[in-house]
């Protein structure tokens, strides 16, 4: 009597019940040729992004005969890869950040409430998987969807909430942020 093949451990089940609150956006489907001895095989490749929408976000990329699998494919990958990226209030980022990746570049500014998602194809689905609300994002060098998406992944990695930066620093957060705000009184008072 064979017995399926079980998925890997305990993550397994999880990731069954997480699946219903993902949220998967395909970027790119591309056809692709391999040229054989009696003429081309046609393949598709997907690029996909997943997210949970409330500051989780992974990428993947599928390749297969049929497109559905490909899609597959690539939202397996991406469960696989997420990250967790810092929010602030939930809607944006916490500061401005650049990301590279070959010959993609994007920047990646944090942003006032009602703004809304400023960004290009392939980043946007990006930040809607992830859940920001407000963004101002650009991208500089490739339109290669897959170099964008890797840059503004490349980007998300580099974020980092106020209160990681005081533990890693082995400070309080009002420290880091008071000493910005007493060189502005210290101007505003030679003003008055």
């Amino acid at each position: 009597m064979a017995r399926e093949p079980r998925e890997g451990g305990r993550g397994g089940r999880d990731r069954e019940r997480e699946g219903d609150e993902l949220v998967d956006k395909l970027v790119t489907i591309n056809r692709v040729a391999k040229v054989v001895k009696g003429g081309r095989r046609f393949a598709f490749a997907a690029l996909v992004v997943v997210g949970d929408q409330k500051g989780r976000v992974g990428y993947g990329a599928g390749k297969a005969r049929e497109v559905p699998e490909a899609i597959r494919k690539a939202t397996e990958r991406a469960k696989r890869g997420m990250i967790r990226v810092p929010m602030k209030e939930g809607r944006t980022l916490h500061h401005d950040v650049a990301g590279h990746f070959g010959a993609g570049k994007v920047i990646l500014r944090s942003a006032e409430a009602g703004t809304g998602i400023i960004a290009g194809g392939p980043m946007r689905a990006v930040f809607e998987s992830l859940g920001i609300n407000d963004v101002v994002a650009k991208s500089l060098g490739t339109r290669n969807p897959h170099n964008m998406v890797k840059a503004t992944f490349s980007a998300l990695e580099r974020c980092a909430s106020p209160r990681s930066v005081a533990n890693r620093r082995g400070k309080k957060v009002a420290e880091i942020f008071g000493k910005r705000d007493q060189g502005a009184s210290a101007v505003e008072a030679t003003d008055v």
